[in-house]
């Protein structure tokens, strides 16, 4: 802890060398240790966000500590909101040109948020996707909506989206 605290003394210093400053707002010392567990902190002062992961705490199956790292919220619904617009507003497209775009809008976000312990994102991401393009599709004509089984037989055989997979072993 006292490392910590010098370390934050000579940031702001190093920083104005190159002409860059900290923000005091966005820069705290998070207690991460072993023993920082039970009633000394309160819920959500161990955890934190950085490049749009959510960083906590954990335990192994073998009860190892570890830090484990999820897709931070704000994130995953920024993503999910931006791929029910993209949906919308492109589902006048035919669908390999669909299937194209999501598969790699798809692959990117599981390339980038692939690490262990975030398969639950990845999964509810590649679901959403799938929902929206079928809601999407339903709203392309008069006659009705897509038959959830129908959609899923025809995405499994001409345009299967890509598996959400850990891509990231860290």
């Amino acid at each position: 802890e006292s490392d910590a605290q010098r370390f934050m003394e000579v940031l702001p210093k190093r920083f104005a060398r190159f002409g860059l400053s900290v923000n005091p707002e966005k820069t705290s010392l998070v207690n991460f240790s072993r023993r920082a567990t039970g009633n000394r902190i309160k819920r959500g002062q161990s955890t934190f966000d950085f490049p749009g992961f959510t960083h906590y705490r954990g335990k192994t199956r073998n009860g190892y500590y570890v830090i484990k790292r999820k897709t931070a919220k704000k994130r995953l619904s920024r993503f999910m909101k931006r791929l029910w617009t993209w949906c919308r507003d492109n589902r006048h497209m035919t669908l390999k040109e669909q299937y194209k775009i999501l598969s790699a809008k798809l692959r990117g976000f599981c390339q980038y948020y692939g690490v262990r312990c975030n398969y639950e994102a990845l999964s509810k991401v590649c679901e959403f996707a799938s929902r929206a393009r079928r809601y999407r599709l339903s709203r392309r004509c008069h006659k009705g909506k897509v038959i959830w089984k129908n959609f899923v037989a025809t995405l499994k055989r001409m345009f299967p989206f890509p598996k959400p997979r850990i891509v990231h072993n860290i």
